[in-house]
C-alpha cells in the first residue's frame, strides 16, 4: 500500500512538471508570434490554392500546344551537332605552349640541383 502512494505521488509530480512545461511553451510561442510580427515576416505557411479540373485541362492543352509547336520546327538538337565548347588549337599553338612547359620543367629541375 505504501508503494501505491509512492507511484501515486511521482504520477502527481510528473503532471505537474507537464503543466508548467506546456505553460512555459505556451509562453514561448507568444515571444516568437510577437518577434515574427515585429519584423513583418509571417512564420505561418499559407494555404496552398487549389485549381479546378478545368483549369488544370486548359493548362495541360496549352503546354500541348507549344510543345507541338517546338517540335514542328524541326529544331536541331545540341547534343546532335557539334559540341560548342570544344575548340581546336593550332600545331603551332602547340609546339609555343609545350616548348614553354619545358622550360618551366627545366627550371624547376635546375632549382632542384642547386638546392
Amino acid at each position: 500500500m505504501a508503494n501505491l502512494k509512492g507511484l501515486e505521488s511521482v504520477v502527481w509530480q510528473l503532471r505537474e512538471e507537464r503543466a508548467n512545461l506546456a505553460n512555459d511553451l505556451g509562453h514561448i510561442d507568444a515571444a516568437l508570434s510577437a518577434l515574427a510580427s515585429l519584423n513583418g515576416s509571417n512564420n505561418h505557411a499559407q494555404p496552398r490554392r487549389t485549381m479546378s479540373a478545368s483549369g488544370r485541362r486548359k493548362i495541360a492543352a496549352a503546354q500541348r500546344a507549344r510543345w507541338a509547336r517546338v517540335k514542328s520546327q524541326n529544331v536541331v538538337s545540341i547534343a546532335k551537332g557539334k559540341k560548342p565548347g570544344k575548340r581546336t588549337m593550332s600545331a603551332s599553338a602547340r609546339r609555343k605552349i609545350a616548348a614553354a612547359q619545358r622550360a618551366r620543367w627545366a627550371e624547376v629541375k635546375r632549382g632542384q640541383k642547386a638546392a
